[in-house]
């Protein structure tokens, strides 16, 4: 009959310890921490206290993770912010009367520029999914421009 209380108390003891120490233990609350900028959508801060987290304690996988994470998270930022200035100088481009060889040339470097540089991003199971398919969305705005242009 001990046995049968014993156990589930040593059990529970044990997991209790777990999480006082996984709370306590200053790389994984900064892991935590990082955990929600991340999901907040604040990747820099996550990268950032991630790193700290991953510095600390380098067997810390939810730093590690997160720290990639928000690195791939990051590129698609970027990715999706260097496509909106793009966009907004080729409108500019086009709203004029007449398009010059010149800035057909600006529009398809740019179209170039854009189309390479998806295939180079690599979402992973938990990167933002509203995130890849607005990169999504740029990407297949750019490529029918490119199509245009090289006409």
């Amino acid at each position: 009959m001990k046995a049968k209380i014993l156990i589930p108390l040593t059990a529970l003891g044990l997991i209790l310890a777990m999480v006082v120490y996984f709370l306590l233990n200053p790389s994984y609350e900064k892991s935590l921490e990082a955990k929600y900028y991340y999901e907040t959508g604040n990747y820099e801060k996550a990268y950032e206290l991630a790193q700290e987290a991953f510095s600390m304690d380098i067997y810390n996988r939810m730093a590690s993770t997160i720290m990639a994470q928000s690195k791939t998270s990051l590129k698609y930022v970027k990715y999706v912010k260097q496509a909106k200035e793009y966009m907004q100088r080729i409108n500019e481009i086009a709203s004029k009367e007449s398009i010059s060889d010149a800035d057909r040339a600006k529009i398809k470097l740019m179209s170039e520029v854009m189309v390479d540089s998806y295939v180079k991003l690599a979402p992973s199971v938990i990167t933002d999914k509203a995130l890849v398919e607005e990169a999504a969305s740029y990407h297949k705005s750019f490529e029918k421009l490119l199509e245009k242009v090289n006409r």
